[in-house]
C-alpha cells in the first residue's frame, strides 16, 4: 500500500490520504458519542460530572479549536483528542470544522514524506531490527526530552525586566 501510494502524483497522494484521516477520524469521534450515550444511559452517569471530566470538558471546549488539528501532527494523541471530542459531545459540526484542518496536514505531511520515512524504517526493520528499533528509541527520547524542556521553560517563574 505504501509503494502505491508514494507511486501516485503528490495532490492524488495527498487527496487520498486526506480521505483516510477524515474516516478514521470521524470513527474515533462517533465511537466517543456511542461511549457517551451508553454511560449517560447508565450507573456511570455520575463519573460525567466528576472533577477531572468536568475540567476535561472545559479544557476541550476552550482550546479545542487548536489541539484538534494539531492533533493530527502526533502519533497516538490524535486517537485521544478525536475520542475525547465525542466522549464530550462536541457537535458533529464544531468538530468537523476543526478536524477538517488536521486531515489537510496530515494527508500534505505523510503525502511528503511521511511515508517515505515509514517505508524506509520498515526496510531497515527487515535488515537489522536492533537498528530499527535503536533509531525509534532515540526519536522517543528526544521527543520527551523536547517535551520536558519546554515545560520547564513555560513553568519558570517570570522574572521583571529592569
Amino acid at each position: 500500500m505504501v509503494h502505491w501510494i508514494l507511486s501516485q502524483p503528490f495532490v492524488l497522494a495527498a487527496g487520498f490520504l486526506t480521505v483516510v484521516a477524515a474516516v478514521r477520524s470521524q470513527c474515533t469521534y462517533w465511537l466517543g458519542r456511542g461511549i457517551r450515550a451508553g454511560v449517560i444511559r447508565s450507573a456511570w452517569a455520575v463519573r460525567l460530572q466528576s472533577d477531572g471530566a468536568v475540567k476535561g470538558q472545559a479544557r476541550l471546549e476552550r482550546w479545542g479549536w487548536p489541539i484538534i488539528p494539531l492533533s493530527f501532527l502526533t502519533v497516538g494523541l490524535q486517537t485521544a483528542v478525536n475520542l475525547a471530542a465525542g466522549l464530550v459531545g462536541w457537535s458533529w459540526f464544531r468538530y468537523t470544522l476543526a478536524a477538517s484542518l488536521g486531515w489537510l496536514a496530515w494527508g500534505v505531511v505523510y503525502a511528503a514524506g511521511g511515508l517515505a520515512v515509514f517505508g524506509a524504517l520498515v526496510a531497515l526493520a527487515q535488515d537489522s531490527p536492533v537498528r530499527a528499533a535503536a533509531i525509534v528509541q532515540a526519536v522517543v527520547v528526544l521527543a520527551v526530552f523536547a517535551s520536558f524542556l519546554a515545560y520547564r521553560l513555560r513553568s519558570r517563574p517570570k522574572r521583571p525586566m529592569p
